[in-house]
């Protein structure tokens, strides 16, 4: 049985157990139950020390009681990709526990013709989806015999290909007891990341970065992919997980369309910065948090 290591584990996060554990549940005890029960969360992917604390405030949102699938789609950073990637593994590592792929997902989505398969490789060189893997293990414990992940790597694609991933995917968001997990940042600013946009009405560098930021939030919190897509050309606002974003967008007006969900509402529950830019030199990644909840 083919398995993914845990290959960030001991660098990006914590490779104890124990520590793992006390760390994340640290995280989850400092956010509150505000908008859930989650139906799909976004979150971001760093390394933990920063952004385990807004992560934690999407994780809150989840009823594990109810959640049977957990769907992860992340970004792809290393490998140039035109379409969704599956993993040829069977299962993740994570040092709590290992999280067994759905195989019967995997066939139906692959026999669709629309994926390709990211060789062990690829896979464990990519960090968008591992840097989830123990949030959901650890919220997910009480239940780790009674779930299964559907990991799924999504590369640069245009707006006409994220409205079929995300009508594809939108008869598995419909069901309750799929959760969707989107992995992404937000802006990526300073010159080692070859993006200094800086609106000075906003005062210092970091507040700039911020309304810019919140600007995309606000729009992805309308559910609106044709303004999400608008607003990317405008500002070019560096959001890695910004195709994930896209099919989860796409995925809802694709049950709204159908009458399957009438009421879809997607809120950002924390926001944050790895540093404060204050000039040119400086450089941040920006954080965070949100729950869709269907009512």
């Amino acid at each position: 049985m083919p398995v993914r290591r845990a290959t960030h584990s001991g660098s990006w996060y914590s490779d104890s157990g124990p520590e793992l554990t006390r760390q994340l549940d640290y995280w989850l005890g400092q956010a509150d139950l505000s908008h859930g029960p989650a139906r799909a969360i976004i979150a971001p992917h760093a390394g933990y020390q920063y952004c385990g604390a807004c992560g934690g405030h999407a994780y809150r949102q989840v009823s594990p009681a109810v959640v049977r699938r957990v769907f992860i789609l992340g970004p792809s950073h290393h490998v140039r990709l035109s379409s969704c990637a599956l993993s040829q593994a069977r299962k993740y590592q994570t040092p709590l526990y290992d999280l067994h792929i759905d195989s019967q997902v995997y066939a139906d989505l692959d026999g669709t013709g629309l994926f390709e398969w990211m060789d062990m490789r690829t896979d464990e060189n990519e960090h968008s989806i591992e840097m989830h893997l123990p949030y959901v293990a650890r919220v997910m414990e009480d239940y780790r015999d009674q779930f299964t992940i559907v990991p799924i790597l999504v590369g640069s694609l245009s707006p006409e290909r994220e409205a079929i991933y995300g009508k594809l995917l939108s008869c598995y968001l419909a069901d309750p007891q799929n959760l969707f997990v989107i992995s992404s940042d937000f802006c990526h600013w300073g010159q080692r990341f070859r993006y200094t946009y800086y609106d000075r009405s906003y005062g210092n560098i970091y507040q700039s970065i911020e309304g810019l930021d919140r600007a995309g939030m606000s729009i992805i919190e309308n559910l609106n992919p044709l303004e999400f897509t608008d607003y990317l050309k405008k500002y070019g606002n560096t959001i890695c997980g910004r195709h994930p974003i896209g099919i989860l967008l796409q995925a809802v007006q694709a049950l709204l369309r159908s009458g399957g969900s009438q009421n879809a509402c997607l809120k950002f529950l924390k926001y944050a910065q790895s540093s404060q830019c204050r000039n040119m030199n400086d450089s941040s990644v920006s954080y965070a948090s949100a729950a869709l909840v269907f009512e």
